[in-house]
């Protein structure tokens, strides 16, 4: 009993900071978007894919989190945006009073987009809000088609779901649209987007989606600001 107490307290406290976060990135007009999948699913080769289509001038940054390394981070520097990893020495997740005190330092009113690479894990980083616009999910074609059944909480939660790797789908039993049928089973209404940091397939999409995503959110301020 006392575990699910301290569970909720910190639960409790985590959306408080988050939602700090959120009214932060409303008055700026700050996209954000929480990145989530398994290990090894493709999310830092697929921003590398996202930040080197970005004009020099694009008001984005990223923070990334791992268990420890900087690699990431180092990665992802070198297409001259503002990066910072976040090292959790353990953590399964990211939670939003990390993500508060990684964005110290950095002038986040000249942002549109800010990207969060959580740490490789389905179970953890759904339960943590980090004042995010919207969860994305991430599926690989070397994964199972039945994750979103096994783990149905962030693909019920996330607004997108990447189906990574399907350059590799004539050489693995993966059956793909197995896998889109079970996601929208959890969420009939997510959107999905094929994509292969390869071969460069449905990346136009996904860049085009990240684009809607931070028209919505400044039409939203503009009007927010009007009233």
């Amino acid at each position: 009993m006392n575990r699910v107490e301290v569970e909720k307290k910190v639960l409790s406290e985590n959306q408080l900071l988050a939602e700090e976060l959120r009214e932060r990135y409303r008055e700026l007009g700050v996209c954000c978007l929480n990145l989530i999948s398994s290990p090894g699913s493709g999310k830092t080769l697929l921003l590398e894919r996202t930040l080197e289509r970005m004009p020099s001038t694009s008001r984005v940054a990223v923070l990334t989190g791992d268990l420890q390394t900087e690699n990431d981070a180092q990665r992802l520097a070198r297409f001259g945006f503002p990066v910072k990893q976040i090292i959790t020495g353990g953590t399964c997740h990211l939670d939003a009073r990390m993500i508060g005190r990684h964005l110290e330092g950095w002038d986040v009113a000249s942002l549109d987009l800010l990207i969060v690479e959580n740490v490789g894990n389905l179970v953890c980083p759904s339960s943590y809000d980090l004042g995010e616009d919207c969860k994305i999910v991430l599926l690989s074609t070397t994964e199972g088609e039945d994750k979103p059944l096994k783990y149905p909480s962030i693909f019920a939660k996330a607004a997108l779901m990447l189906l990574t790797k399907v350059d590799l789908l004539p050489y693995v039993p993966f059956r793909a649209e197995l896998a889109r049928e079970n996601a929208r089973r959890v969420h009939p209404q997510i959107e999905i987007i094929d994509v292969s940091s390869t071969t460069g397939e449905g990346l136009e999409q996904w860049m085009a989606w990240l684009e809607r995503r931070q028209q919505a959110k400044k039409a939203g301020q503009a009007a927010s600001t009007r009233s």
